[in-house]
This record gives structure tokens, C-alpha cells and sequence, in this order.
């Protein structure tokens, strides 16, 4: 029920993005008419076609995406024929072609239907159809998740179902609109006599549209375009409304099951049918898990701490799956962007991971482990009971242990192996975001710069929330104090640059130093300088820069930009961007 009031309240908030521009022509031509014989089929037929064609695109099969294709050109030529009909009805009906006469007649049968008070619901429904195949809505956070579900699942009930809610949000904020025109509209001509023009201006908006739409400008330049962004709005939903995000937690925690003791029941594995999809494997269920030694990695693919976890989960899952050890890693998100299923198939890809990936963007499964910690680990029995967990990074050797104990218990038969093997991290770690940290060293906290968690933030008058402003950094720095210079707006969760050449200053003490990085909402690379104490970082580049201190953002994820190999001291960080837009969400260190 909670998925589909976000997705009703997502369609209402359309009537503000400007992906909406390129059928407002269609929709206001019959806003002149009754509503409920006119308005209502129309928006009803929009809505219908844009929740089927949704569902079976989602499904993402070649076929699927070609017959929408076509379903889209023929819906343009009878818009195309429709916007003549408003131009020229005479001319179209008397002298154009048998087609061109269809469109003429798609608009003159609703309008003298109308006029006798006989209806004309079913033209105005199949106008609303062919809408509907044309309308390409931008999709922010609420629309995205829908539609992430539904690529990982498949065309359902379900899916259907939030999907027409979306389209019925959308259809509400449109039902408004032609209240509104039509009276507009109606006082026009009675007062200026300038129905006529009203109706040409409507075709001549009508072409523009149809040709803005082949051209693709509505799912390309309109997205890009926004004057009013819907998707900090959607976001507040999803974080407003109950059950939609973890509570605010720290990324790290230690603390261990004694592997030396006998291991408790700590209760049952929940559910995983909350999962918005999985990766790597079919849906896979508590009851299915039967019979298998189960270890559940909760994780995200910027957090740095579940980076360098990782090469251990890897092995573990290797090294063992042969004596029915299952490993599932759980993606909850973070960060906005890693809600984004391409963005977390990207990550598994490059990080290797072949093990089952759920996919909990609704955080149900986090929300059935009564978790709060990334990374964790739990660790399931073949009876389907929970025996023990670990918070955080370390103690490898220890969970290793705690695997094989259950792995004996299940009746696998194990070879014994010296404590140093049980150690190993995929025999050689990663060396680059994967190399476990310098604790002796690490004396800089994760930082996040977004207002809603930023803390040590030094520039003269402190952060403004929400709005454009322009930043110093201040001429010291203290230990764990970090500064913005340029013009930045800052959110929630990020500061965004609006103009080239804008700094980030940190002040830091730590081997490896990491920045959560994304290019702006074009899409386009941003190109980026680093200094260390004013130098280019030289021999200390990390392995998103060069030795001069250059380095490009193309996408959505924690950049390694500094990994000193000698000493390791209090040093001042600052990156320059050379192009606008980037997103800077978190400082990391190791």
C-alpha cells in the first residue's frame, strides 16, 4: 500500500517536470469539451496504455522494445494527422489522403458527438491510447524504483499495478490542468471570439510537439532541462513515508560473536521476498535455504568499509560453496544513486562478484534483520536459525571459523588448515580501494557533506541548505576540518558545483583518503586536480589519479585519491574541478 500511494503521489508531481510539455498539446486540445465525456477518456486511455507499455518494456526483451518502437511512430502519425485536423479540418477532410482524413476525423467525430450530447468517449480514449504510447515521463527516484523492480522481476500484477498508479498520479495533476484551461479556454471565446485562433494554436502546439518527440527532445533535452526538479521531492517521500529507509546509523561497527563459545540461536532467517530484484540468481527464498549454511553480507558499493570486506566474502564463497556454504550479498543503499540497478550491476561486474546479489532498495530485508551497519555479516545454520553476526571490518579469521563450525554441524566434512590459511583474503586482497586499512594511522573519520550529516565544516558563514551560494576556504585548517571553495549547492546528501573551478579542502591524517563522486545530471565526465600540501600527489597518487593530480569522474562511485606508501602524517587534501556539475557525497579514509 505504501508503494502505491509513493507511486500515485509520483505521477501527481509530473504536472511539475517538463518530460510532460510534449502532450499537454493533446491533452488541453479537448479541455473546450465536457470533461467526463471528453477529459476523462482521454486521461484514462493515457494512463491504460502507459501502464502496459511500461510493464512489457520493463520486461526488457528485444522484441518488447521493438514493438514499442513502432507502437510509438504510429501513435506520432496519428497525433501528427490529429494536429492537422485542428489546423485545417476542412482542407484535411475534403483534400488530403484517406489517412489525413482519419485524423480530421478522430477530432471531428468527438466534437459533434460532444455537441449532440452523444458522448464521444471512444475517440477520446483512443486519442488518450495514443498518448499514452508517446509519453516518455522523466523518471525520478520513485519512477526509477518502480521500474527497477520490474526489470529484475518481470511484467506482474504488481508491477502493472504501481505503474498505473503512477500513470493515474499523473493523469489527477492533468485532470486539474483541463479544468482549469477548459474555463480559461471558454471565457476566451466568449469574451474575444478567439476560438478559431485557440484551435489553430493548439495544432501548430501539437506539430511541435510531434516532431519534439521524433526528434527524441522528450526523453533527451526536456530530462535535462528541468526548471522545477521533481526528484528532491520524490526522494522526500521515499524518506518521509514509513519503512523506506534504514534509521541513521555509523558505517562501521565492530562488534563479534565469540567463535570460541558455543554459538546461540539468535533467532530465524527472515524473509527475503522483500528483495526489488536479484542479481547473479534467481529469487531465492528462506524455505528454499533449507538445508545450506547461509552467510548474509549486508553492503553498498561506496562504502569503503564493505570494499575491503569484500576479498574475504569472495573467498569464503569459493573456498566453500562445494560444502553447501551460500553466500547472498544484500545491496542497501546508501546513497540515492545506488538505488540505480545499472549503477549495482556495474559494481558487481567490476568487482567480481558471482555469488546471488539481492537487491533491497525498500530495505525490507534490512528491515527483517533489524540491521543498521554496513558492512554486516550473519550467519545462518542449515536449520534456517541465525547463530552469530559480525558488525563491520576484521576479525576474519574469526568468521571463518564460525562458517566451517556450521558447515561440520550441516555434516560437511571439512580438512583441517592452519590458522594463517583461515586468514586469507582471495589468497592476494585487491590492492587498490580493497587493501585493508592502516588502522596504526587512520585518524580521519568517514565525513559525509551533505547538511544532513556534515560535521567539521570550516568555511566562513557555514553551509547554506538547498540554495546556490559561493564558499572560502579558510586560510588553516584544523586536523579533521574540511572547506568548500566556489559556487556549490548543497543538499541532503551531497554538494553539487555549479561552476567550474570549484575546491574541496580537507585537512587529514591517514594512509588512504576516498571521495564518493558523481557527474553531474548530463551525465558528462568532469575533470578533476588534486594537491597534497599544494603539490601534485606524485608517488601518493591513489588509483583513480595520476602522479600529476589529474583525474576524471565518469561515474557513480567512491574515487581512490590519495594512498601514501611512507610515512603517513597530517596532510591537506584539495581537489579542483575543472567542469561544472559534479556530486561530492562523502570523504572516506584508510
Amino acid at each position: 500500500m505504501i508503494l502505491l500511494v509513493l507511486a500515485y503521489l509520483g505521477g501527481v508531481l509530473t504536472i511539475l517536470s517538463p518530460c510532460i510539455l510534449p502532450v499537454l498539446p493533446f491533452v488541453f486540445a479537448r479541455s473546450d469539451r465536457p470533461f467526463l465525456r471528453s477529459g476523462l477518456p482521454l486521461l484514462v486511455g493515457m494512463a491504460l496504455m502507459f501502464a502496459v507499455v511500461a510493464s512489457l518494456a520493463a520486461v526488457g526483451s528485444q522484441w518488447v522494445a521493438q514493438a514499442n518502437q513502432v507502437g510509438r511512430w504510429i501513435a506520432l502519425v496519428v497525433m501528427a494527422l490529429f494536429a492537422l485536423a485542428l489546423l485545417w479540418p476542412t482542407l484535411a477532410d475534403r483534400m488530403l489522403s484517406p489517412f489525413q482524413r482519419l485524423g480530421a476525423r478522430l477530432s471531428a467525430s468527438a466534437d459533434k458527438a460532444s455537441d449532440a450530447g452523444r458522448g464521444g468517449v471512444g475517440t477520446s480514449l483512443l486519442i488518450g491510447v495514443a498518448t499514452g504510447l508517446l509519453w516518455a515521463p522523466c523518471a525520478g527516484p520513485i519512477l526509477g524504483l518502480i521500474l527497477t523492480g520490474a526489470a529484475l522481476q518481470g511484467a506482474s500484477v504488481g508491477t502493472s499495478g504501481l505503474l498505473l498508479a503512477y500513470a493515474l498520479g499523473a493523469a489527477t495533476s492533468l485532470a486539474l490542468a483541463i479544468w482549469i484551461g477548459g474555463r480559461v479556454f471558454t471565457a476566451l471565446k466568449q469574451r474575444l471570439g478567439a476560438g478559431e485562433w485557440i484551435r489553430r494554436g493548439l495544432g501548430v502546439a501539437a506539430l511541435l510537439a510531434v516532431v519534439a518527440i521524433a526528434m527524441g527532445w522528450d526523453t533527451g533535452v526536456l530530462t535535462r532541462l528541468s526548471t522545477v526538479s521533481t526528484a528532491k521531492l520524490e526522494q522526500g517521500l521515499l524518506d518521509t513515508l514509513p519503512g523506506q529507509a534504514p534509521d541513521a546509523g555509523p558505517a562501521m561497527m565492530m562488534r563479534a560473536a565469540d567463535a570460541n563459545a558455543p554459538l546461540p540461536v539468535e533467532g530465524t532467517l527472515p524473509s527475503l521476498a522483500g528483495a526489488t530484484g536479484w542479481l547473479n540468481s534467481p529469487p531465492l527464498s528462506a524455505e528454499g535455504l533449507r538445508g545450506k549454511v547461509v552467510l548474509v553480507d549486508f553492503w553498498t558499493y561506496s562504502c569503503i568499509n564493505c570494499l575491503r570486506a569484500l576479498p574475504y566474502v569472495r573467498e569464503w564463497e569459493q573456498r566453500y560453496r562445494d560444502q553447501g556454504l551460500v553466500v547472498i550479498g544484500v545491496h542497501a543503499p546508501e546513497f540515492a544513486f545506488e538505488r540505480n540497478l545499472r549503477n549495482v550491476m556495474g559494481a558487481v561486474d567490476e568487482l567480481k562478484i558471482t555469488y546471488p546479489v539481492a537487491i533491497d532498495n525498500d530495505f525490507a530485508i534490512w528491515r527483517g534483520f533489524n540491521n543498521r551497519y554496513w558492512p554486516a555479516h550473519y550467519f545462518i545454520d542449515g536449520k534456517g536459525q541465525i547463530r552469530a553476526h559480525h558488525f563491520g571490518e576484521g576479525n576474519y579469521r574469526q568468521s571463518e571459523q564460525i562458517i566451517r563450525q556450521l558447515l561440520r554441524e550441516n555434516g560437511a566434512t571439512l580438512p583441517d588448515e592452519p590458522a594463517q590459511a583461515m586468514a586469507m583474503a582471495a589468497a592476494v586482497p585487491r590492492e587498490g580501494v580493497e587493501r585493508q586499512a592502516d588502522m596504526r594511522n587512520l585518524k580521519s573519520p568517514e565525513t559525509y557533506l551533505g547538511h544532513a550529516r556534515a560535521e567539521n565544516f570550516a568555511s566562513p558563514g557555514g553551509q547554506r541548505n538547498d540554495q546556490a551560494a559561493d564558499y572560502t576556504v579558510p586560510s588553516s585548517l584544523a586536523l579533521n576540518q574540511w572547506a568548500l571553495a566556489g559556487t556549490w549547492t548543497v543538499g541532503d546528501e551531497d554538494a553539487q558545483l555549479q561552476r567550474a573551478g570549484g575546491r574541496i579542502a580537507f585537512r587529514f591524517h591517514a594512509r588512504d583518503l576516498h571521495l564518493v563522486l558523481a557527474p553531474g545530471e548530463d551525465g558528462k565526465p568532469v575533470r578533476y586536480r588534486v594537491r597534497v600540501d599544494g603539490q601534485a600527489p606524485g608517488a601518493a597518487a591513489g588509483g583513480d589519479v595520476d602522479a600529476d593530480g589529474d583525474g576524471v569522474v565518469k561515474e557513480h562511485r567512491l574515487y581512490q585519491l590519495i594512498r601514501q606508501n611512507g610515512d603517513v602524517g597530517e596532510r591537506t587534501f584539495e581537489i579542483e574541478f575543472l567542469d561544472p556539475g559534479v556530486h561530492a557525497y562523502a570523504f572516506t579514509f584508510g
